[in-house]
């Protein structure tokens, strides 16, 4: 995953794709950081960080004032817009 961080108050696009045996599943989501973190998961993970499986996370609020939590993984691709 090659995805800058980005900057509280930063409008960014947000592309995520699902691999699927019938072609991608793919989505858009246009909106302004709130914040970038990695936080844990419940699910386990040997020789992580307390043996957690950690995820980077970004979470956007949308022009309709929603509030969007992505998680980050190899098919995201994020830009500024």
């Amino acid at each position: 995953m090659q995805n800058p961080r980005f900057e509280p108050g930063t409008r960014v696009k947000v592309v995520q794709q699902v691999p699927r045996q019938s072609g991608g599943l793919t989505t858009e989501v246009v909106g302004t950081v709130v914040r970038y973190e990695q936080s844990k998961t419940g699910s386990w993970y040997a020789h992580a960080k307390d043996d957690r499986l950690w995820l980077d996370r970004l979470v956007l609020r949308k022009a309709d004032g929603e509030q969007v939590v992505l998680n980050l993984d190899q098919y995201t691709i994020a830009s500024a817009v």
